[in-house]
């Protein structure tokens, strides 16, 4: 099983890697010139000994340029073709002559080795750090790839998974859809029967009341029927009774009448009093005088009371009987009408 790298170890391993190859390669430069410096001193024309320095930092530098491009293009992934190789292995091949000349001419072999090691340490570093970053990139890209593929696995579960809720919550949507319809329906003929059930109701209170206004308004027609025909009884009982008492009245009027008619004609036929009549026959005399109409004068005649006297009799009884139909006093004259004096008037 391969170890996990992180990213981060990545970074430190390149750092690494940049750090060491920059540090060889401004070594070996720095080097480099230092050695060839003197070989091409000795063999510059005289005068131009000051230019020996240019050509290892011309050489130097384009060291520096593959090394550079190298690791760019390494880290991207390219590939810059021979041309690239070739000035590689060309300034390997003139830094290690230029350092090794100097000790060549003088059959040095030693300082032959001695000064190769640099640019052969150039050369083999600059190969050794174009592999590891080849290498890093290709690991870094397969990766990559397999991260893109498992994120795109992920993405692809997930979207799955995103579907397969959304095809659930459709699921659930339409089966909560599909229980509220029916409860909706439901509830709806629950409604229904129930409106049906209450005007039902509705319906046999409205006959039960109508048939209920239908008994009362025939006991009511009953009611008054009977009450109509116990109040023409009463009526008719009360017109009876009011027609008798109407006779009896009549007929007691007419026994007064013909009473007062007979004492009238008694008294008219009764010669007159020598004197004073006693006061209660007097009384009776003037009563009766009073009630047959006879003037005061016949009346004075009759009693032998004084006429003030008789006169205060009929005003009494005038104020205390009220007059009754059929019974007409016979109202006295002028001639007939006695005033008698202020002191007859006081007896």
């Amino acid at each position: 099983m391969k170890a996990v790298v992180s990213p981060e170890q990545i970074r430190s391993a390149e750092r690494a890697l940049s750090v060491g190859t920059w540090t060889i390669t401004f070594g070996a430069v720095l080097y480099s010139v230092l050695t060839v410096t003197p070989l091409m001193s000795g063999h510059s024309p005289k005068g131009w000994q000051w230019t020996a320095p240019i050509l290892p930092l011309v050489v130097d530098a384009a060291v520096v340029i593959v090394v550079r491009m190298d690791s760019t293009l390494a880290r991207l992934g390219g590939d810059g073709g021979r041309w690239p190789a070739v000035l590689r292995w060309l300034t390997g091949l003139m830094t290690v002559l230029l350092n090794v000349g100097l000790s060549a001419l003088r059959g040095d072999l030693v300082g032959v080795a001695v000064h190769s090691v640099a640019p052969l340490l150039l050369i083999v570093t600059a190969e050794t750090s174009l592999a590891y970053r080849r290498a890093i990139a290709a690991a870094l890209a397969a990766r990559e790839s397999a991260e893109r593929a498992e994120r795109a696995e992920r993405e692809r579960r997930a979207e799955e998974r995103r579907r397969r809720e959304r095809e659930e919550r459709i699921a659930e949507w339409e089966t909560a859809d599909h229980r509220e319809r029916e409860r909706r329906e439901h509830e709806e003929r629950l409604a229904r029967e129930q409106r049906e059930h209450e005007r039902q109701v509705l319906r046999e209170e409205r006959e039960e009341t109508a048939r209920r206004e239908s008994a009362a308004r025939e006991e009511n027609a009953r009611r008054e029927a009977a009450e109509r025909s116990e109040r023409e009884h009463r009526e008719r009982a009360v017109s009876d009774r009011e027609r008798r008492e109407h006779e009896e009245h009549l007929a007691r009027e007419q026994r007064e009448r013909e009473a007062a008619e007979r004492t009238r004609q008694e008294l008219l036929s009764a010669a007159p009093a020598t004197g004073r009549l006693p006061e209660e026959r007097a009384r009776e005399i003037a009563r009766a005088a009073s009630e047959a109409g006879l003037p005061q004068r016949q009346a004075v005649e009759l009693t032998g009371w004084s006429a003030g006297w008789i006169a205060a009799r009929y005003t009494e009884l005038r104020a205390s009987r009220p007059e009754r139909p059929g019974l007409h006093a016979v109202p006295a004259t002028d001639d007939e009408t006695i005033t008698p004096p202020a002191e007859e008037q006081a007896s």
